[in-house]
């Protein structure tokens, strides 16, 4: 096995960037500070809390959200999905600190998709000691449909191909962590 701490690459492109472009909207948190480091406590180390999230302004249309976190410094080919919150209604605004937490009750029928790690929930930063500083990118999706049509078995990749055709904006914020 290679020894991260002297294994040198790039930082991955920001993911988003490569997405066809849709509108931008805002999302803030009480918890995350964009380009900051994340709070110990959003470190799966720390208890993998998740960060309060609050959103305004989401394109007219939109029917659903969906709140993803991603992390596209993993060292692997696809990154490494820490969220995914899918099928928020249209009227929801915010998620609370800890919403993520496995088994949490979610606003009407969103429900949490099995992250990278095996668990329907939100896990926390866990970048390898040594390695560069990872980018966690907390992203809610404005959705065209009032359901994404997939099941909580759906796979990272084949939500995110999803949401490629039915998101109408996208609001993101960046927090960083390093082991």
């Amino acid at each position: 096995m290679a020894d991260m701490t002297s294994l040198e690459r790039p930082q991955a492109p920001n993911p988003y960037d490569l997405l066809p472009a849709v509108p931008s909207f805002t999302v803030t948190s009480d918890d995350v500070t964009e380009g900051q480091p994340l709070a110990d406590e959003q470190s799966a180390e720390g208890g993998s809390v998740s960060p309060q999230l609050s959103w305004s302004g989401a394109p007219e249309g939109t029917q659903s959200f969906v709140v993803t976190c991603f992390d596209p410094d993993a060292p692997t080919p696809s990154g490494f999905w820490h969220w995914m919150v899918v099928d928020l209604p249209a009227d929801t605004t915010s998620l609370p600190r800890d919403a993520g937490k496995p088994g949490s009750t979610l606003p009407g029928e969103a429900f949490m998709l099995r992250n990278d790690g095996g668990e329907h929930g939100f896990m926390g930063a866990a970048p390898p000691e040594g390695d560069v500083p990872h980018r966690y990118f907390f992203v809610v999706h404005a959705v065209t449909e009032p359901q994404l049509g997939i099941d909580e078995d759906t796979s990272g990749a084949v939500m995110s191909f999803n949401l490629a055709f039915k998101t109408a904006g996208r609001a993101i914020l960046m927090g960083t962590y390093q082991a």
